[in-house]
């Protein structure tokens, strides 16, 4: 099978390409490398089975070109992070919207499978919880910042179902809930290697907020088995599944056992969501997700407890002296 990801140099998407060249499978890669880094597939480019092809899901010729010779679409490619969406929402609008629109476009032109990848923070500020895909989005002001990712993420949605309703082009789509783990950087607001990056060096954990906001935590390999077995189940298709844990921590609580696994002198510092990123900035209190929904199809349970997420990338953070 000839695999396509867009966004394959990312965090998830270097994994996922890692794992189907195990298999055996053909992996071509696009990505512009905004985010996506080179170090992140340095040890998959000696492989005869992968390619890397540098350059933008907005390029329609590029896309077409490949779409064409592969067997299913990963749609990973998306303006991600909190910090890198807040500074520039037009970038995540444009790529998200626009990008994913290509994609499926050219899916739909030569008949092809997609999963694409959305979030968790299509429920906005829906604090109920575990939240259903069935679920309500409480969203605020569409003049904040905030609030463009959720909004181009759930377009993605719209424009991937309605593709499968009008066209039969066969779309999936994942909701996920803070995937974490090695290659994950911290750059872009990610909380889980920012914090243990700190820890590492003994610096102060800088927390936004009062810290008593709460996550649920999946290490990535959990994650890329379940895209995986869905892009394999026939019943799958035209329906969107929320992938996650139910391991509910606050975030201080994220923080103290960070310092505790690794032995750290850090101390935390709390710092207000208007310094962290912007005046009137909106935060989700609580996310936690159903996860019934992809259990029943596909059996998925995670098997990552978080203290051995935050080891897995407390070795990696060392072993690359991050």
């Amino acid at each position: 099978m000839r695999v396509l990801i867009t966004g394959g140099a990312g965090f998830i998407g270097s994994h996922l390409s890692e794992a189907y060249l195990k298999q055996g499978h053909e992996v071509v890669v696009l990505d512009d490398l905004s985010t996506g880094r080179l170090e992140n597939i340095a040890h998959l480019r000696n492989n005869p089975d992968f390619q890397l092809v540098v350059g933008t899901i907005l390029n329609e010729r590029l896309v077409d070109k490949f779409v064409e010779k592969c067997d299913v679409i990963f749609n990973l490619a998306a303006a991600v992070g909190v910090e890198l969406i807040v500074k520039k929402p037009l970038e995540s609008l444009t790529t998200n919207i626009k990008g994913s629109e290509i994609v499926l476009d050219m899916a739909s032109r030569y008949n092809k499978k997609i999963l694409i990848t959305s979030t968790s923070e299509i429920y906005g500020k829906n604090i109920n919880g575990p939240l259903k895909e069935t679920d309500d989005r409480i969203l605020g002001s569409p003049l904040k910042a905030r609030w463009s990712y959720s909004t181009a993420k759930a377009v993605d949605e719209m424009l991937a179902y309605v593709y499968w309703k009008e066209k039969q082009v066969p779309s999936i789509i994942v909701r996920l809930f803070n995937t974490v783990g090695p290659r994950q950087t911290g750059a872009y607001g990610m909380v889980v290697p920012r914090f243990v990056g700190q820890a590492l060096k003994n610096e102060t954990i800088t927390v936004y907020g009062n810290g008593k906001q709460s996550r649920c935590f999946v290490h990535v390999r959990d994650v890329v088995g379940a895209l995986m077995k869905l892009v394999e189940e026939p019943t799958a298709v035209g329906e969107v599944f929320n992938i996650g844990s139910q391991d509910e921590i606050s975030i201080e609580d994220l923080a103290r056992q960070i310092i505790k696994i690794t032995k750290s002198k850090s101390k935390i510092k709390y710092i207000p969501y208007e310094k962290a990123y912007e005046e009137g900035f909106e935060d989700m209190q609580r996310r936690v997700p159903d996860t019934s929904k992809i259990n029943k199809l596909i059996g998925f349970k995670p098997t990552y407890t978080l203290p051995e997420i935050i080891k897995d990338i407390l070795q990696y953070l060392k072993r690359n002296k991050q």
